[in-house]
């Protein structure tokens, strides 16, 4: 008998017990839909995380900041100078793996005010027009300062949208979305214009819980608009709410202003706050931050009084977390995949019993022990495919449900890798679980085959 001889005897097969073709194949297509939908889930939360990392500048992004002078330096601290300008030029010239760099100025507990209404934004920070890019931020209305406006230390600032929110009222409480450019706020006492502010930044479950809230009808006993939590705080995650929370001034501005009388004893402080860069070639990060190393060594007069932070623990924790949540998924689904995979031995077995006498026939005709072997073992792997194609298809099913069930929750997103892995792990059970009952019936010896009743 060829292979195709044995396929369709192996369809025939099926479709003469086809209830019980449809329970032994059950274990088969729920071990396959798990798989897949498990691997759905850990991509779409994958996604989440890493739409995160992204969002604060990317594994390209590596912050300065300073840092305790080591111990044996401890006698040349009053030399120490910190992070300067200084620093970010010679970072600009003297490291060519370095693609950009970004000087920070902060000032803590800064309080906008707009008339009785105040907000204390997390992150108030004078800096270049590069930040734009370097921190992933998009401006939706007006404009980023520019280097005129740094240069002409003019009080100009862009908002995000929590301090428009706070000072001028949610889209959710106005009824639309106000645009603030061109407004006047007051920081410090002194009076700053906005030309720009930042798109609104969530998450996508953020935006889900947001969309679906205002699908949902205003209550009939209040006159007043339903506010959707996803444009405040509360259902804010840190990165997002950081972002949404940050008020960028022109460096020099915050120089001139607030930090030339900002010391103790009302000295200026030149001293940066921080100073990002970016490293033109992730691959080579860590030559990239040795050579920035060297540079500032230079610059700091071999006093070692900074430190780099780089985003790769964040990107450990996300692969660490995705590999664990994978790991846990798979032996969910191999386990499955396992029971059906008995189920299939099980029905084969029974199957062999019931056509005895057809293989003492076949044998005593001429069939060898190859083709018994090569019949029953296509059999059991038809019963597979045929499982885990519609395995496959239920998993489809199982992903939209599970998006309906759970709608604001990361999208789960249906990899053709798992589809493939999925599949082949069907086929190999199928295969597994024909072994012994193929061998079984090759074995079987023709004379004692015909006795059989």
């Amino acid at each position: 008998m060829n292979l195709l001889n044995a396929v369709i005897v192996g369809f025939k097969e099926i479709w003469a017990h086809k209830f019980r073709s449809v329970l032994t194949m059950l274990g088969i297509i729920l071990g396959v839909a798990s798989l897949v939908g498990m691997s759905a889930l850990v991509k779409g939360m994958e996604n989440g995380m890493k739409e995160a990392l992204v969002a604060i500048g990317g594994l390209e992004k590596v912050r300065l900041d300073e840092n305790d002078i080591p111990a044996y330096q401890r006698n040349l601290a009053d030399q120490a100078v910190g992070c300067t300008m200084n620093d970010v030029y010679a970072l600009q010239k003297s490291a060519p793996m370095i693609k950009m760099v970004t000087p920070e100025m902060r000032l803590r507990d800064v309080t906008i005010t707009r008339g009785a209404k105040f907000f204390t934004p997390y992150v108030f920070v004078g800096t270049w027009p590069n930040a734009l890019e370097m921190n992933q931020h998009i401006v939706e209305h007006g404009r980023m300062f520019n280097e005129i406006d740094d240069e002409l230390a003019r009080n100009v600032c862009i908002i995000g949208t929590d301090t428009r929110d706070a000072l001028w009222g949610s889209p959710d409480d106005l009824g639309y979305e106000l645009n603030p450019v061109g407004q006047r706020v007051s920081i410090k006492h002194q009076p700053f214009t906005i030309i720009g502010m930042f798109q609104h930044y969530e998450s996508e479950r953020e935006r889900k819980v947001r969309e679906l809230a205002k699908l949902k009808p205003a209550p009939v006993h209040t006159n007043s608009p339903t506010r959707s939590k996803g444009w405040g705080k509360k259902g804010s995650s840190y990165v997002y709410t950081l972002k949404n929370s940050t008020v960028y001034i022109p460096l020099n501005t915050m120089w001139v202003k607030f930090r030339s009388t900002a010391g103790s004893n009302n000295i200026p402080d030149a001293r940066l706050s921080a100073l990002s860069v970016k490293v033109r070639d992730v691959e080579k990060l860590e030559q990239s931050i040795q050579q920035a190393h060297n540079v500032l060594m230079h610059t700091h007069k071999g006093i070692e009084d900074f430190a780099f932070q780089t985003q790769e623990d964040w990107a450990d924790n996300i692969n660490r977390a995705i590999k664990n949540y994978r790991i846990s998924g798979g032996i969910i689904a191999v386990i499955s995949l396992l029971v059906g995979g008995i189920g299939i031995m099980n029905i084969m077995l029974a199957s062999i019993t019931e056509r005895i006498r057809e293989i003492g026939i076949r044998k005593a005709i001429g069939a060898t022990f190859t083709d018994i072997f090569v019949q029953i073992l296509v059999e059991s792997v038809v019963i597979a495919i045929m499982g885990g194609a519609a395995g496959l298809l239920t998993s489809m099913g199982l992903v939209h449900l599970l998006a309906y069930l759970s709608p604001t929750d990361n999208t789960p997103q249906i990899t053709l890798n798992a589809l493939a892995i999925a599949f082949a792990f069907s086929v190999g059970v199928g295969i597994l679980a024909g072994l012994i009952p193929a061998f079984k019936a090759a074995r079987l010896h023709p004379i004692q085959a015909l006795r059989y009743e």
